[in-house]
């Protein structure tokens, strides 16, 4: 896609949501509605049909988890934005059940400029935004520790031995190019498997497949993988 995202900014600070403005403002990104609350956030998105959705996820009254909940429930697969929400901590509980809920990733708030006009297109093409290491100690704290998730669909026996072997691989934190090299395949072949993984498992992306991983104990917590990694597309 050559057009430029359409993105909604949900902050309760002020100065938050105009920063944001100001930056994608900045890189040809239109801002087409602000919100101050998980209310406003659903009838921004109900009336101007965005592309992405930067979701603070704590908020008085309806917080940034329910209001993502409403969103992707209201949309048909096909026109659902796309969600990232927004932390101050790396490591918080609401963001594991936002991505469990279809979230396509988190940026902390001092993110650079440069990292959120990237994120914003990134998530906009339907990649997910991980930062695998961060994302794995994100999973790895809170799987099975009673955050809510929504449900996801985790029949594994529907998919290959090689797609639970990415599978695997993937949740441990790999980027795309690990497992390529991994398995020595082309980094489009390693798309595909996740494709793949993704529909017959009925997952929304990436992020969501790490957290079914964990879930169905394929990876069990404190198994390793590796130590760092950037955002990586799905």
């Amino acid at each position: 896609m050559t057009d430029a995202p359409r993105v909604v900014i949900v902050d309760d600070q002020a100065l938050v949501r105009t920063g944001f403005r100001m930056i994608l403002a900045a890189d040809g990104i239109e801002v087409v509605a602000e919100a101050a609350d998980g209310d406003e956030a659903v009838s921004a998105v109900r009336r101007t049909r965005p592309d992405v959705v930067l979701m603070d996820i704590r908020m008085p009254g309806t917080d940034g988890l329910e209001a993502t909940r409403r969103i992707l429930a209201d949309a048909e697969e096909t026109a659902a934005p796309r969600i990232v929400v927004l932390t101050t901590y790396d490591l918080d509980r609401y963001v594991y059940a936002a991505l469990g809920a279809g979230a396509s990733g988190f940026l902390l708030k001092d993110v650079t400029p440069e990292h959120l006009t990237a994120a914003v297109r990134l998530v906009r093409s339907g990649d997910a935004l991980l930062a695998p290491a961060i994302t794995r100690r994100l999973v790895e704290r809170f799987a099975g520790s009673g955050a809510r998730t929504a449900p996801l669909h985790r029949d594994l026996a529907t998919l290959t031995p090689r797609e639970l072997e990415v599978l695997e691989a993937l949740a441990r934190g790999h980027t795309n190019a690990e497992l390529a090299a991994r398995f020595r395949l082309s980094e489009a072949t390693v798309k595909t498997h996740v494709a793949r993984i993704l529909s017959k498992l009925r997952l929304r992306d990436r992020a969501q497949a790490v957290i079914a991983a964990y879930e169905t104990g394929l990876v069990t917590p404190g198994s390793g993988g590796p130590g760092s990694g950037g955002a990586q597309p799905g």
